[in-house]
């Protein structure tokens, strides 16, 4: 059954249609609608879509992409999850979406990690005006508590390894790959609907057409004479093994972190299969100790960049403008999304080498061989004190903030 709100005059009316669907009783009919089908999911994908292109600085991405990540038969995050996306009508026209979603694995996650027993979620929030976003947001907390949950956490667009977080900060400047980009607006009308922040994630950005600080490279050079510490690049010749590597350290190491939800083998698989080609060997690190693979660090040339200038549109010669790109992406920013140290090496002198060699590493490759001169690191939890003191240390800065909000239900 379909959950439907209204605007907040107090002169509408609910009406229950046959279709699962509330209806306000005035002019102008706003509806909001679950999606329940491939053809509903395509309007939902292109609602989104149609949002973004009027914002300043957006980088389109491929709806192909996009269709995937909502299609249940595609998407491994369905594995263990409940999702269900609504859509905003208004006089037939889509002026709204959002969706609502369970994760089994984040419900078996501790509450002091920020998830736990009767936590859902929001993501994909997009609305014409307050009145539209406050319909859909009560809209989706109704269909939580509908299925148990007592608290909602957004916007999280799907999984928290995808785009979590709403841009508060940094809408001056277009994103770099996966990082989401919104109107200011949107955060007063989510803290206007009861919502407040739970916690902050930041992008830092930083020159690289330049070695890091003396203390950085004196870190790197003792790594170095450390006849115990090797730190290679990923093969690609053993991919689906490099795979395998890089996701162990990865739910390990981030196993404390806030907002942790594991990856599952078939969410290792996928996203195997979908980074591949933006994976170049000189850009992606394992560090090893006596043998044994301890560190990993992923960086990735910027493919917004070549989005942007087909404008996310594969046809009809997009396509080979990304085709020629991803051979040798010359002069793209690059990111860094992820890395990860062992935890038995938390808090030791150890760890904070390991990040420094690696990074130490890429930026060189990054410089020499690709051209780059700019480069992202994140996102970083606002209280990750150790990843903070590295990004302070080789003298990047706060690029963009996200806002991740919070809000009891029932």
């Amino acid at each position: 059954m379909a959950l439907r709100q209204s605007p907040r005059r107090d002169t509408d009316t609910l009406i229950w249609s046959n279709y699962g669907t509330f209806l306000v009783a005035d002019a102008a009919q706003l509806s909001i609608e679950p999606v329940t089908d491939k053809r509903g999911r395509a309007a939902f994908v292109d609602c989104g879509r149609a949002f973004s292109d009027r914002l300043p600085h957006f980088v389109p991405q491929l709806r192909s992409e996009q269709l995937e990540l909502v299609d249940p038969e595609k998407n491994p995050f369905f594995g263990h999850a409940r999702v269900q996306l609504f859509l905003a009508r208004q006089n037939g026209r889509a002026v709204g979406r959002i969706s609502a979603h369970i994760d089994e694995l984040a419900l078996a996650m501790p509450p002091e990690q920020g998830f736990g027993p009767g936590t859902g979620f929001f993501g994909y929030f997009d609305a014409e005006n307050e009145d539209i976003a406050r319909a859909l947001l009560t809209s989706a907390e109704a269909w939580l508590v509908g299925q148990g949950m007592r608290r909602v956490l957004g916007p999280i667009s799907l999984s928290i390894w995808e785009e979590p977080g709403l841009l508060v900060r940094g809408a001056d400047h277009s994103p770099m790959l996966m990082m989401g980009h919104h109107p200011p607006h949107y955060a007063g009308w989510i803290e206007g609907a009861g919502y407040a922040r739970a916690k902050t994630l930041y992008t830092y950005e930083l020159d690289i057409s330049h070695d890091f600080p003396p203390l950085v490279q004196r870190i790197v050079q003792s790594g170095h004479r450390n006849a115990r510490i090797n730190v290679r690049r990923v093969n690609k010749q053993r991919w689906d093994e490099e795979v395998a590597t890089v996701l162990t350290i990865l739910n390990d190491a981030w196993s404390d972190n806030w907002g942790f939800v594991p990856f599952t083998p078939e969410e290792v698989a996928y996203a195997g299969k979908k980074l591949r080609p933006i994976i170049f060997e000189e850009l992606n690190m394992i560090a090893e100790l006596d043998g044994r693979p301890v560190a990993f660090m992923l960086t990735f040339p910027d493919l917004n960049a070549v989005l942007a200038r087909i404008r996310g549109r594969l046809f009809p010669l997009g396509w080979l403008h990304l085709l020629r790109w991803l051979r040798r992406p010359r002069d793209a920013g690059m990111r860094v999304p992820l890395m990860g140290v062992l935890k038995e090496l938390h808090n030791s002198r150890l760890a904070s080498q390991l990040a420094f060699m690696m990074i130490s590493a890429i930026r060189k490759e990054a410089h020499e061989t690709f051209g780059s001169v700019r480069g992202e690191i994140g996102w970083i939890l606002e209280d990750n004190q150790g990843m903070v003191a590295i990004a302070d240390a080789i003298e990047s800065r706060i690029n963009r903030e996200y806002a991740i909000y919070a809000k009891a239900l029932g």
